[in-house]
């Protein structure tokens, strides 16, 4: 699905409310989206709301914004492919490389095309699909902090409503 860049900024506004109704931490935390360009997802946060006693970014706060990349990402994801789901983290192992001594942000890149096709297969046809996502964030360029998640998807049920019954029935 092609998507234009005024659907695009619109999809980027609605994960930023969505991170800030369903995940309240990230407003805690000052976490902004920060841009998506159709294959990487940039969130950000500001160091002074998550410092540390040696004044360099807390470890909690690092883990949280790359957490929330992978899931944003996936959010997005499904949203470009048309796809009402939740998104759960299952498992994630996070590396502290280098200390953060400013204001930071995490990236995380889609994997290809052939594990986005198979991930959104296994979806469809079974309800339920995990996903692994990769994000990073830098310091005076290198990676300062290193994270890998495997995320779940699982399909929205469909509710039915008295009409559907009613329209089943006859």
């Amino acid at each position: 699905m092609r998507i234009t860049d005024d659907d695009m900024k619109s999809l980027l506004r609605a994960l930023q409310q969505t991170l800030s109704l369903e995940i309240p931490i990230t407003e805690h935390l000052g976490i902004t989206v920060e841009g998506y360009d159709g294959e990487c997802l940039t969130l950000t946060a500001p160091l002074e709301q998550n410092v540390n006693h040696k004044k360099t970014a807390f470890g909690g706060s690092l883990n949280t914004l790359l957490t929330l990349a992978g899931w944003g990402l996936l959010w997005l994801l499904l949203k470009e492919h048309d796809i009402e789901a939740e998104i759960v983290i299952q498992e994630s192992i996070v590396s502290y490389l280098l200390p953060v001594t400013r204001d930071f942000s995490a990236r995380c890149r889609q994997p290809g095309p052939t594990v986005i096709a198979a991930f959104e297969n296994t979806l469809r046809k079974k309800g339920k699909a995990r996903l692994e996502l990769y994000s990073e964030i830098c310091e005076a360029g290198a990676v300062a902090t290193a994270f890998k998640g495997r995320y779940v998807a699982l399909l929205h049920q469909r509710v039915h409503t008295e009409q559907d019954w009613g329209k089943n029935s006859q």
